[in-house]
């Protein structure tokens, strides 16, 4: 007898609505039935789009379990995600951002069994960040696709952000994670066994977000723990303007190249598990 599909924890932004149709059905293929969802809008959010998201997705078959808005702290998601999971109750919890699409080598019961047989309480994932064939942020439709969209699949979060691009994308209900998902402390996800968590943030309308990140945590407008997110934003920001306003997908640090969604990239477990094991945040000399 299989398990109940884990619930799905998620905080979602002010996205594109064809985004969330999409995040939706991609899920939904995977087997999750119970989405646990809040929306956060900050101030500048028109609130012609906060209607229209409510309205997409309780056309898809989900009621929200919460909506706030004000400014995006850096503790707002944990705070929002932690609710959510207490609402959620025990057993596996799977957590993703709105732009990120999980991919898995095996159904996710067998993801869970594996990890409950060798006494994992997390399963870990690593981004691939989706860029498109020109390294524009382009818009795109839900007539073609994410994936035709931004065909391509590379490692620009750690290697040109120096983001971490470790991803916790199961966790035991007991478990604490840290901001961004990105680790659960006292706990090592199994470094063999990592997700590809396609990273579709790379769009139109993103360099606006970046911006805005970078004035108000500036400022102080919006809290942060450390300077890590505009820090990021502002390398980013850097690359575009010295590459013409685009990714440099040709650089061989990215290792950009074709990917899909209907399957793992080519050698991908060995790949994850190399930079999962290898990869450590810069120290504040090396950030200078």
């Amino acid at each position: 007898m299989l398990t109940a599909p884990p619930p799905m924890i998620a905080v979602i932004g002010p996205v594109e609505p064809p985004l969330l149709t999409s995040w939706v059905a991609h899920y939904h293929e995977l087997g999750i039935e119970r989405f646990l969802l809040a929306f956060h809008f900050p101030d500048h959010v028109p609130t012609d789009l906060r209607h229209e998201l409510h309205a997409t997705i309780r056309e898809l078959g989900i009621i929200p379990t919460g909506c706030s808005t004000g400014p995006w702290h850096e503790h707002t998601n944990t705070q929002l995600r932690d609710a959510l999971r207490a609402t959620a109750g025990p057993g596996w919890h799977l957590i993703a951002d709105a732009d990120e699409f999980q991919q898995y080598a095996a159904p996710l019961h067998e993801i869970t069994d594996h990890a409950d047989r060798t006494r994992h309480k997390t399963v870990g994932g690593l981004l691939l960040d989706r860029i498109s064939t020109s390294g524009r942020m382009t818009d795109w439709s839900p007539a073609q696709g994410l994936d035709h969209a931004y065909p391509l699949g590379g490692h620009l979060t750690h290697r040109l952000l120096y983001g971490d691009p470790r991803k916790i994308v199961l966790a035991r209900h007991d478990i604490a994670l840290a901001s961004g998902n990105h680790r659960a402390p006292g706990h090592h996800a199994d470094p063999a066994h990592l997700a590809a968590v396609h990273h579709f943030k790379w769009r139109s309308g993103i360099l606006e977000d970046l911006r805005r990140r970078v004035t108000h945590f500036s400022s102080g407008t919006w809290q942060e723990h450390t300077p890590a997110v505009r820090d990021e934003a502002s390398r980013l920001l850097t690359h575009l303007n010295d590459h013409g306003g685009a990714i440099n997908f040709a650089d061989p640090r990215f290792a950009f190249r074709r990917v899909s969604l209907d399957q793992l990239p080519y050698n991908w477990l060995a790949e994850a598990h190399t930079i999962h094991t290898t990869w450590r945040p810069r120290t504040p000399t090396a950030r200078n």
